[in-house]
């Protein structure tokens, strides 16, 4: 087994850690918040915009049976990158199109995986790249929202659109 680690924000990470807890050979999804200045932030402190943190998700991943490609695909499948800091009506800069790479490898492959992407939209990319610095694991409440609250109506009309797509994506993959 080959496991790596990769740091992606699309949004909000209830939608996210819901998304890539689909993916076979993903180990692990653990909802954070990366990319800003603040030390261990809350979910407060991140939702005031003043850390410049954003919502993600730490992937633990097997590369062997979910390659980094894979992860890519479900990641920009799950939310538009084209849109500066905002998910439908989730505003801000800790809602911002991210992905915080821990290999030069990965950056490669999220360079490569992004000009691909692009072919896709009218509008540029504008998912932010950059290496990880640190990654604070959010609040337990937050940890498996989705599934904790399936009846929710953020989760129903938000996460499980997002979710089914990426089934769809999954299906068509296998």
């Amino acid at each position: 087994m080959k496991t790596e680690t990769i740091i992606l924000g699309g949004g909000c990470f209830w939608c996210m850690e819901a998304v890539f807890s689909l993916l076979k050979g993903v180990l692990s999804v653990t909802p954070g918040y990366a990319g800003g200045t603040t030390t261990n932030p809350t979910y407060e402190d991140v939702c005031s915009g003043t850390t410049n943190h954003a919502e993600v998700v730490k992937v633990g991943y097997d590369r062997e049976k979910t390659p980094l490609d894979k992860v890519l695909s479900a990641f920009f499948s799950s939310h538009d990158p084209t849109t500066m800091n905002q998910q439908g009506n989730d505003v801000g800069t800790q809602y911002r199109s991210i992905i915080l790479f821990t290999t030069e490898q990965q950056k490669k492959e999220i360079e490569e995986a992004i000009k691909k992407v692009q072919k896709k939209y009218e509008k540029p990319i504008v998912t932010e790249v950059k290496e990880l610095d640190c990654f604070y694991p959010a609040e337990e409440e937050h940890h498996r929202y989705f599934e904790k609250n399936p009846r929710q109506a953020y989760c129903r009309l938000v996460i499980a659109p997002k979710v089914e797509k990426v089934k769809r994506l999954i299906a068509s993959d296998e």
